[in-house]
Order: C-alpha cells, then structure tokens, then sequence
C-alpha cells in the first residue's frame, strides 16, 4: 500500500506514520510542504492521500483540486483531516472531490477503520482497472485479427478481379501503396492510412461487370463504349455499399468517386473540389500516376518527369491542388514503391 500523508506540522505527520505504518505493513510517504507533495505526486502514483487542511502556501482544497487534475488521479480515495467544524469546508471539499473526512484530534481506531474501507475501495478500483485493461487488450487483439483477415479477403478479392481486367496486380499494389504513403504525407490518422492502403486496392473491382470486348479493347473507345466503361465506378460501389466495415465503407467511396475531377468534369456523378471524398481524391492521383508510369496496349510508359508534369497541368482541374503538390514530395518513396513492385520483381505485401 502507498499512502500519501501531507501535513505542516510535523508531529501529526509522525502520529499517522507510525500507525498506518504498523497497522497496515507499510512505509508512507510524507510532505510537510504541500507544494512539494504535489511535485512527487506529478510522477508517482499514491494508493490514499492524507491531507491537512489548514496549510501555508496551498491548503487542504486547494491541494485536492490541484490533485484531482493530475493524470489518473481522478479515483485515488483522499481523506482529509480537519479541525475545521464548518460544514462548508466539508462541503467544498468533497466538491472537489474528498472521499472520507478525519476530525483532529486523530482517534487510532477511527484513523485504522477508515483507511482500511478506503483500502478497499481502491483495490476494487485496481481490480476494475485491470480488468478494463484485459478487455481492451482483447477487443484490441480480436479486432486485429478481424482487420487481418478482412485485409486478406479484399486483397484476394481485388486479385481475382485482376483475371478480368488488363491491367495487373502490380498496379493494384502500387496505386495501394501510392494512396498510403500520400495519406501518410498529409499527416491523416494511421489507422486512415492502413484503409485507404486497402481500400484503395479495390478502386476498379466494378469492371468485374465491364463487358469483355470493351474491357480488352486496345483502340479508342467510341461513345457508347465509354459510357459502359463508365458504369465500372457505379458496379463498385453497389458491391461495397451499405457494409459495417470501414475498409469497405472507403472502398465504396473510393470505387465510385476515383474518377470524379477537381474541377466537377468527371465522372459519375460530376462532383466538385471538397465534395468529392478525400479518399478518392488521394486514390485518383495514384492511379492516374501509374496508368502514365506503365506501359499499356495503347501506349509506352511515360516517365516519372512527364508523368509529374502532367499532374501539375491536371492540378486544379483532375486533381486536389494540395494533394499533387505533397505527392510531388514524395518522389523517391514513389520510385522505390515503382522499383519494387515492377514487372517480374513481386515485392512482399506490407
């Protein structure tokens, strides 16, 4: 047990140290200056506070007030000892946040009974706390797992609907991985980070749906064509829609609105700057950065100089101005990710 006793005078202080001492197997901690109990209780962590109310420099209030806004000290059981017969004093001080009161002059048996009852209530307290604390080591534990697994089941997804489309998993684990590092850039929360790194893996499952001679076609699309080619962002988002999870809730945001252009030209819904989810917005750079970076039946890959510059053209227009201007930053990451997980070179996945 760690008792903290606070008291000028320096008799008192000897009177509860040798009873508490022998009473209850302990060595309390005394202060005969408020201040510098304080001090002590900024990095220590007492099991009962003992203090005085009238004290020089800080009394008895104002130390349990100052107490009681110190880290994790909002349940340490504090008695006070008075003299004081006003009840507003009493009042106050279990306002404060006082749980138990002693009258001076000290009775052993009282002092022992009460610290005793205090005692229990703060292994209750501990009992609690730990027990708290096993349960979000747990929930923390199971929900990784769940996350794990969802991970796995959207990777595998987003691989499979690889079979149907020409572009290549490498693109889908580079445009993932582009997504994370300029999330991470821009200073979003880590667990945003690791969603939109998954989510963003699923940014054209909707072509699942995409008919096969538009889909493989290496001309121009003709109009009709395109307006097909189109629905791929509407067939995304209803696979994901409505779902509990929030990788899939993001994929869904992702699937449809990775097309959309800052300045409201794209498509499907024409929406404009801040309206279109950031994490489409971080998505759509991402992978228009690679499709120019990669070579396709259409065309040869452009390279990374070229593929910057027409960014800084679209920026405004097809991209969030702020995030090309982070994304340009990250230049040497991006060409590791790019050197990484090139063809015939299949990196491990983060």
């Amino acid at each position: 047990m760690n008792i903290l006793i606070i008291d000028d005078n320096a008799i008192n202080v000897k009177v509860l140290e040798n009873i508490l001492g022998k009473s209850f197997q302990c060595q309390p901690v005394s202060y005969l200056n408020p201040l510098k109990a304080m001090e002590w209780c900024a990095t220590a962590d007492p099991d009962m506070v003992f203090v005085d109310y009238m004290m020089p420099d800080m009394d008895g209030l104002q130390f349990i007030e100052a107490f009681r806004q110190l880290p994790d000290k909002s349940e340490t059981p504090i008695v006070m000892i008075t003299a004081a017969e006003d009840k507003s004093v009493r009042y106050k001080a279990l306002e404060l946040g006082a749980n138990d009161f002693l009258n001076k002059p000290i009775d052993k048996s009282e002092l022992i009974a009460r610290t005793r009852n205090m005692w229990s209530i703060r292994q209750s307290q501990k009992q609690l706390q730990d027990r708290a604390n096993w349960l979000d080591s747990e929930i923390r534990r199971v929900t990784k797992d769940i996350i794990e697994k969802e991970r796995d089941a959207i990777f595998r997804l987003s691989r499979a609907a690889e079979y149907r489309s020409p572009e290549t998993g490498l693109h889908v684990m580079r445009v993932a991985l582009y997504s994370r590092a300029l999330a991470k850039k821009i200073n979003l929360p880590s667990e945003d980070q690791e969603l939109i790194f998954v989510a963003a893996s699923m940014h054209d499952i909707g072509k699942v749906g995409t008919p096969d001679n538009i889909l493989y076609k290496s001309d121009k699309l003709d109009q009709y064509e395109f307006a097909l080619m189109k629905l791929h962002t509407l067939t995304g988002y209803e696979i994901m829609q409505n779902s509990t999870s929030k990788i899939m809730q993001m994929a869904a945001d992702i699937a449809i609105g990775h097309h959309e252009k800052f300045d409201g030209t794209g498509y499907p819904k024409g929406l404009t700057g801040e309206r279109i989810p950031l994490a489409a917005r971080i998505c759509a750079i991402a992978d228009v950065f690679d499709a120019l970076t990669s070579d396709r039946a259409y065309k040869q890959a452009w390279s990374i100089e070229q593929a910057i510059e027409e960014l800084d053209k679209q920026s405004g227009k097809h991209f969030d101005p702020f995030l090309v201007q982070n994304f340009k930053t990250l230049i040497p990451e991006i060409s590791q990710i790019r050197s990484q997980y090139s063809a015939g070179r299949m990196g491990e996945m983060d």
